[in-house]
C-alpha cells in the first residue's frame, strides 16, 4: 500500500503545477501558520513561514465551541496569510485545518466564514490523516524512522508507530495542552493521572520499547531549544537533536513544574507557549515511560511536509532527502552546475572500503563542495562551515552534519584544528575527523584540477599504485598541471598516508 492510501488522502489533481511554489496553511488549535514551499518535491525548502497564536482550541473541552477571541484574531490573520500567499505569485494555496475545528460544534460555522473572507476552503483533517500525515512528515524527514511519532498540538496528541519508513499503529488522543489546562487547571497530579489513564488505553504503545521515539511540534521543539541551551551543544539545529530517553525524562519533569513566571526569563518561548510548554513536557515525561523508548530524536518535519510527501509519486518518495537537497542546492548555486557525481567518482580510489553511509555522506559533502564561491577568499572556509550547520537539511543527525561542514571547511583551506571548526569537531570521533581531512584535501584538489568544470574533471582521475598516489592527466594537454596543482597532490598525499605523490601523463 502506498503512502497516499495509507492515509486516507487524495494526490494532487493533473492539473496542479508541480514544479511552482505552493503555500500550506494549517489551522491547529493554538496556532495558525502559512508555509511557502519552492515546489512540491522530495526535500522543499521553505521560502515563507510566519505563525500567530491563537488559540482556537482554548475552553473548547468546556464550552464545545471555538473560542471567540481565537476566531476573531485568527480570521484576519487568515485573510492577511491568504492576501500574502497572492501577492508572492503562489497559485496553489492549501487550508488544513485539524482537532480544533474538528471538534468544534461551531467548526463549520469558522470554515464557511473563511470561505467567505479569504475565497478559500478549508480541508478538515479526521484524527486519522492528521496522525498519518505527521508520521508520513517523519518519515519524509528520516526515512529510516523506527519507534513511536508524537505529534503534539494544542488540542490533540496524535501516536503513529513506523518501522523502518513504514506506518504501523496509530491513533489521536486528546491530550493537547489546551484541553489539559481546561480540564486540570494547575493541579500537576490530576493532570498525571488524566495522561497516564488516557495513554494506559492504547495498547500497542509497548511497542516503543529499546526504540526511537520523534517529537513534533512547538511546544516539544522548545523542549529541545532548552536541551540544546542547558548543555551548550555544539549545534542549534534542532532536526535530529537526540537526547537519550533517561536525560529527556529528567529535562521533562522539571520543565512540567515550571510556572509561566519561571519560563520568562526564556527569550525564545513566547508568552503564550509558556502556558503550554509545561503540560506539554508532562504529556512527553509520561510517555517515554510508557513506551520506554531509548532515545528522542526531534523532527522539524510534520503535518505540513507529511501532507507534501504524500502527494508525491512512489519514485520521488524513495529518494534520499538529504541527497536530493544537496543536488539541488548544487544546481543552483554551483558555478558551472552541479559536479556531485563527478567529484564522487573521482575521489573513489581514496575510499576503497566505504559504507553505505559513509558513501552517502561523500556524496552529499561532494555536491555541497562549492557552497562557497561566491563568499570573500577569506571568509569562505567558515562560511561555509556555517552554512552547513544552519541549513535545514534533513535525513541526517548532528553528527553526519558536522561531518559535511567540517569537509567543506577543509575543501576551502580551513586550517584543521582552527578554533571556528571547534563546534563540528566536537561531535566527530577520531576516524570521521580524518575522514573529512582526506576527502577535503580531495575536493580541494579536484577544484585546482578541474577549475570547477565537469569536462575537465571528467578528464583526469586519481590512482592508487601501492604507497605512491597518482593524478591521472590526458596526454594532449587539454588538462595542465602547474605548481598550484602539484603543491595540493603532494598534500592531499600527507594527508591519506602515502608515501609518494606524482602526476602521470
Amino acid at each position: 500500500m502506498d503512502a497516499a492510501s495509507r492515509a486516507g488522502v487524495s494526490t494532487l489533481p493533473r492539473s496542479a503545477r508541480k514544479d511552482g511554489r505552493l503555500a500550506v496553511i494549517d489551522i491547529g488549535s493554538n496556532s495558525i501558520r502559512l508555509v511557502v514551499f519552492d515546489g512540491l518535491k522530495r526535500a522543499p525548502a521553505t521560502v515563507f513561514n510566519e505563525k500567530v497564536l491563537c488559540g482556537l482550541g482554548r475552553g473548547l473541552e468546556r464550552s464545545g465551541h471555538l473560542n471567540p477571541e481565537g476566531v476573531a484574531l485568527a480570521i484576519p490573520n487568515l485573510v492577511r496569510f491568504t492576501a500574502l500567499a497572492k501577492a508572492m505569485g503562489i497559485e496553489r494555496v492549501d487550508l488544513i485545518a485539524t482537532a480544533a475545528v474538528r471538534d468544534a460544534e461551531d467548526g463549520l460555522d469558522f470554515v464557511e466564514a473563511v470561505q467567505q473572507e479569504t475565497g478559500h476552503t478549508i480541508r478538515v483533517l479526521s484524527g486519522a490523516e492528521e496522525a498519518q500525515l505527521s508520521a508520513l512528515g517523519v518519515i519524509a524527514g528520516n526515512p529510516d524512522a523506527d519507534g513511536i511519532m508524537g505529534d503534539l498540538g494544542g488540542g490533540s496528541l496524535e501516536l503513529v508507530e513506523v518501522n523502518n519508513g513504514q506506518i504501523g499503529h496509530a491513533t489521536t488522543l486528546a491530550l493537547g495542552p489546551l484541553r489539559l489546562m481546561e480540564s486540570c487547571g494547575d493541579d500537576r497530579q490530576t493532570a498525571r493521572a488524566l495522561i497516564d489513564q488516557t495513554l494506559g488505553k492504547v495498547d500497542w504503545l509497548a511497542a516503543g520499547a529499546g526504540r526511537a521515539f520523534y517529537p513534533v511540534g512547538g511546544a516539544w521543539r522548545n523542549l529541545a531549544r532548552l536541551h540544546i541551551e542547558q548543555k551548550r551543544h555544539p549545534l542549534r539545529a534542532i532536526h535530529g537533536h537526540t537526547i537519550l530517553s533517561d536525560e529527556a525524562i529528567k529535562l521533562t519533569r522539571l520543565v512540567s513544574r515550571q510556572g509561566k513566571s519561571s519560563l520568562s526569563g526564556i527569550e525564545f518561548i513566547s508568552r503564550r507557549r509558556r502556558e503550554t510548554l509545561p503540560l506539554g513536557a508532562l504529556v512527553l515525561s509520561r510517555l517515554l515511560k510508557v513506551t520506554n523508548s531509548a532515545a528522542i530524536t526531534f523532527s522539524t518535519y510534520g503535518l505540513r511536509e507529511g501532507y507534501l510527501f504524500n502527494q508525491l509519486s512512489k519514485r520521488l518518495q524513495g529518494e534520499d532527502p538529504l541527497i536530493s537537497a544537496a543536488a539541488e542546492i548544487a544546481k543552483r548555486e554551483g558555478r558551472f552546475g552541479g559536479l556531485g557525481s563527478s567529484l564522487m567518482t573521482w575521489c573513489a580510489p581514496l575510499f576503497p572500503q566505504e559504507t553505505k553511509e559513509e558513501a552517502r555522506l561523500r556524496l552529499a559533502a561532494s555536491h555541497l563542495s562549492d557552497l562557497g564561491w561566491r563568499e570573500h577568499p577569506d571568509f569562505r572556509a567558515i562560511q561555509a562551515l556555517r552554512r552547513i550547520l544552519h541549513f535545514p537539511l534533513v535525513g541526517i543527525d548532528h553528527p553526519g552534519r558536522s561531518f559535511l561542514a567540517y569537509t567543506a571547511f577543509l575543501r576551502y583551506g580551513g586550517v584543521v584544528d582552527a578554533p571556528e571548526a571547534a563546534v563540528a569537531t566536537a561531535l566527530l570521533t577520531e576516524d570521521w575527523r580524518e575522514r573529512a581531512r582526506l576527502l577535503g584535501s580531495a575536493l580541494r584538489l579536484a577544484f585546482r584540477v578541474s577549475g570547477a568544470t565537469r569536462g575537465v574533471l571528467d578528464r583526469s582521475h586519481l590512482n592508487v599504485d601501492g604507497s605512491a598516489l597518482e593524478l591521472i592527466l590526458p596526454d594532449d594537454g587539454s588538462v595542465p598541471d602547474g605548481e598550484a596543482v602539484q603543491r595540493r597532490l603532494r598534500t592531499l598525499a600527507l594527508v591519506g598516508g602515502f608515501e609518494e605523490a606524482r602526476i602521470v601523463v
